[in-house]
């Protein structure tokens, strides 16, 4: 099969590799399109080495491993292959879990699908498991309306971004302070005005994006803001994020700033009050500590395509197949991506039969 490895740079070399076989716990899936993420040139930058750093499948099964139940050949999926590992989605055909893989509905296509696993799941273990937000099954009271819960997304036309909200919404968390640029338009197209939800532009200026916050939960007379969902972590997010803490966040009983904030990226996170409780958000938990919760959230989100409340982010596809991951994790490198997720059909790649 062809398969493209990714290292430094990034380069992409398209090499001939055999067909994986899956273990036991295993799906064996014919990639019809992949997505792709900006890990996926990030980590070839920070590890060396020529790896296939895919993770977004969308494809039918080929082949299932002994103690797999749920799906049989000739299934429409999609699945969150485990990072950093052999037969990624970068390939005629990759290899995910059964606990990671999930059916996707007729009516949701294939280059659709691509735009989930990762992204989707993302944003759900920021919001559920590190800052700790009602489910969105969690019974509330239907004769009374839910307490306003500010909830910042800075970085809200990403993929992980666009996903948050959708899933905060189901969760009945309102208001949404997002931060988008150029694509801040399709990030209101999400939001309920109704309920408080607006959109600050960050390319006004890093004041400009505290003033707006700040300015939206004073307007609306809201609560202080307790949690953030930073889907940049990097550049000026940090630090103004910071600052609207400083300015209008949660105090304890002693005065002291508190609240939550996860970021999609590890690293230093200086800039914060002292009481503010910091997380990495790592997806890569589903495959680990977290099964039971990944398991859960993917049959979710195939409900959520099925019944229409769960909308897949807006993808470009790059021509080429195979032959286009350079071209598009350069992009993503350059920033030139804006609300968009890149996406290959494996079959439009040179020598590959379909």
């Amino acid at each position: 099969m062809k398969e493209a490895l990714v290292s430094k740079g990034p380069q992409v070399q398209i090499v001939d590799s055999p067909i994986p076989t899956p273990n036991e716990n295993q799906v064996l899936i014919k990639v019809i399109v992949s997505g792709s993420n900006p890990k996926d040139w990030k980590v070839p930058n920070i590890f060396g080495g020529a790896t296939n750093s895919g993770d977004d499948i969308a494809g039918i099964v080929e082949k299932v491993g002994s103690n797999v139940f749920e799906f049989k050949p000739g299934d429409r999926v999609a699945a969150f292959h485990e990072m950093r590992t052999p037969a990624g989605s970068y390939a005629e055909y990759a290899l995910a879990w059964q606990h990671t893989t999930f059916h996707i509905p007729d009516s949701t296509t294939f280059e659709e699908a691509a735009t989930i696993p990762l992204a989707a799941m993302t944003a759900a273990v920021a919001l559920y498991l590190r800052l700790g937000l009602p489910q969105p099954w969690s019974p509330t009271p239907t004769t009374t309306p839910s307490p306003p819960t500010p909830l910042i997304i800075y970085g809200a036309a990403s993929a992980v971004g666009i996903y948050a909200i959708q899933l905060a919404q189901r969760s009945n968390i309102h208001p949404l302070l997002c931060v988008a640029g150029r694509a801040r338009d399709y990030v209101a197209g999400f939001l309920d005005p109704a309920k408080g939800d607006t959109v600050i532009d960050y390319r006004q200026g890093d004041e400009a994006v505290i003033s707006g916050l700040v300015d939206a939960l004073k307007g609306q007379g809201l609560p202080p803001v307790g949690y953030v969902l930073d889907a940049v972590a990097e550049g000026s997010s940090i630090a103004n994020i910071g600052e609207v803490f400083r300015r209008v966040g949660e105090r304890d009983n002693d005065g002291k700033v508190k609240g939550k904030v996860t970021f999609v990226l590890g690293g230093e996170k200086e800039g914060l009050p002292e009481g503010v409780e910091k997380s990495i958000t790592l997806v890569g938990d589903v495959h680990t500590e977290a099964k039971d919760f990944g398991y859960v959230y993917y049959r979710y989100f195939a409900r959520g395509l099925q019944e229409g409340w769960l909308k897949p982010q807006r993808a470009e596809v790059v021509p080429g197949g195979l032959g286009g991951v350079q071209t598009a994790l350069k992009n993503l490198m350059d920033g030139k991506a804006s609300g968009v997720k890149y996406i290959f059909r494996i079959g439009e790649t040179e020598g590959v039969q379909r």
